[in-house]
């Protein structure tokens, strides 16, 4: 599948220092930062700097080096805020959406990382 990106949004906008950010961590491929309108008292988004849709995009097109990275760079988080459930924390929730049924809202990949407090079911069943 085909994906068309959109270099005009808001996390391209943020990777291009057009939109200010609270960063969190930085490295060669991947920008943390924390969510401007937090679901929990620990919210932080972690997007590739490569202009990937959606986390299938992300995982068929990014080169191994920019998976690598995104992938470390999702551990050093929830270690940086305390989350790890095997280094004392009480553990996270990671969560991505992709396309129009899961609700994606930004056509730019990235994963929400939340801890800080119980966050409940994952999905309630209608």
């Amino acid at each position: 599948m085909a994906y068309a990106y959109d270099d005009q949004n808001i996390f391209a906008k943020i990777l291009r220092g057009e939109i200010p950010n609270n960063t969190v961590l930085e490295t060669d491929h991947t920008l943390a930062f924390g969510d401007i309108s937090p679901k929990a008292p620990d919210h932080v988004l972690v997007i590739p700097k490569g202009p990937y849709v959606c986390y299938d995009h992300f995982c068929n097109a990014a080169s191994d080096a920019e998976i690598v990275d995104f992938t470390r760079a999702v551990g050093k988080v929830c270690a940086m805020i305390g989350a790890e459930p095997g280094n004392g924390g009480n553990g996270f929730r990671a969560i991505t959406n992709a396309g129009e049924d899961g609700v994606q809202e930004v056509p730019h990949f990235h994963l929400h990382i939340l801890a800080g407090r119980p966050l409940g079911p994952m999905l309630l069943m209608r």
